[in-house]
């Protein structure tokens, strides 16, 4: 038996914040990011719409990029005290993410971190609050997902919190919100979405209802995401429905090793000065994740259709799965993002010798490869590598190798 979940309510299109002015509390809290959604008054416009609907509103502002642990008990200790019964989650996947979280520690305060982390394990949410997700990035679709990235930085690690529990009740998908996305958060957030579509359409986890979606998604990625990158605010818009689609699909279907491998060295070389992006890990390692994948048999076939559904030719199976990864590379570069670690700049464009050196590289590989075989993304790939190719398969990530193995 398999499950199938998505929010109960799906506002999208223009004008769907309006949406808020219908819901039904006492009290309101609204989570968000760095001030983008102030700047732009977007944040003033929910506030207005929740106080409309005769809410008291309480905001929990400055959630910073991949959010940390105590980020998340903070916020859980001010939903303490307000005692929403609404949590609204507002911006990128940053304070979506983090709401997620702290949604589970304000209704269960005696829960740990490792607590929340048991994958599939949570217990059952909702006896105080509902759960509003808003996106103004097109890439994350953690408005419909059952999914929330926190990062340790303690031990600079990013963990991945998996349960149907933390799927939003509401979600918002107003395009509006992403029409003053950076340049470079175009191109990540889109990198991520088309690697979650296609590592839900191979994933082991895949079936009937998922398998549309992905394709879809990955259909509209490949016609909608360079155009949005370069300004066109039709596509912007079409970008922001294709990567909820692909969230729909993999918060179902699952994921794979690109995204096992994106967490674990997110935040692995931040003592070096800076992060690597997680949409730029993705694009990085998901040319290099489907040469391993493609090793399995079903794995061979079914990247083979996503290269059909994408119209890229070929007459063989191996054929298809070669256009695919050059397709994917090309991608890459119309978007200015490296191949690899070794030419990932700090502010994540190619250079010809990025932050993270070889020499600390190597140093961390055994770690960081026994932490992605850990992520509760490994277990739905259709090949399980070992200690040994994990490590292999990031060496491929860091020189831009083949994959041969």
């Amino acid at each position: 038996m398999q499950r199938f979940t998505l929010p109960r309510d799906l506002y999208h299109g223009e004008g769907a914040l309006e949406a808020l002015k219908s819901f039904q509390g006492k009290r309101a809290i609204i989570c968000v990011g760095g001030g983008s959604m102030k700047k732009f008054g977007f944040l003033e416009k929910a506030q207005n719409y929740l106080k409309e609907a005769g809410m008291e509103v309480e905001l929990f502002e400055g959630i910073e990029p991949d959010p940390s642990v105590e980020t998340v008990m903070r916020g859980a200790e001010v939903m303490q005290k307000f005692q929403p019964d609404w949590i609204v989650a507002m911006g990128g996947g940053s304070p979506i993410d983090a709401a997620k979280a702290m949604w589970i520690k304000y209704e269960y305060p005696d829960v740990t971190f490792e607590d929340m982390c048991k994958v599939f394990g949570l217990p059952k949410l909702r006896r105080k609050a509902r759960f509003c997700a808003i996106s103004s990035t097109s890439g994350t679709a953690t408005e419909v997902t059952a999914f929330s990235i926190i990062t340790d930085y303690d031990k600079g690690i990013k963990y991945p919190i998996a349960d149907f529990e933390i799927t939003p009740d509401v979600a918002i998908v107003d395009p509006e919100l992403a029409e003053s996305m950076p340049q470079k958060l175009v191109a990540h957030t889109g990198m991520d979405a088309i690697t979650h579509a296609v590592e839900a359409y191979v994933s082991t986890a895949n079936c009937d209802y998922t398998d549309p979606l992905a394709l879809h998604a990955i259909k509209m990625i490949q016609n909608d995401l360079v155009d949005s990158y370069h300004g066109d605010m039709e596509k912007r818009h079409t970008m922001h429905n294709a990567q909820c689609l692909a969230g729909m699909a993999f918060s179902n279907a699952l994921l794979g090793i690109v995204h096992s491998m994106a967490h674990k060295t997110g935040a692995a070389f931040a003592d070096k000065g800076a992060h690597i992006i997680h949409g730029a890990a993705n694009a990085m390692y998901l040319p290099k994740v489907i040469a391993f994948n493609a090793k399995d048999e079903t794995a061979l076939k079914r990247y083979g259709d996503i290269a059909d559904f994408m119209n890229l030719g070929g007459n063989t199976p191996e054929e298809k799965v070669e256009l695919l990864i050059q397709h994917l590379r090309h991608m890459n570069d119309e978007l200015n993002i490296p191949h690899c670690i070794k030419n990932y700049g700090a502010d994540s464009y190619p250079t010809e010798q990025g932050f993270v050196s070889e020499e600390v590289f190597l140093e961390r590989l055994p770690e960081i490869a026994a932490n992605a075989l850990l992520d509760a993304c490994t277990g739905s790939n259709p090949r399980q590598p070992s200690q040994e190719e994990m490590e292999k398969l990031l060496k491929c990530c860091y020189y831009d190798t083949e994959v041969d193995f």
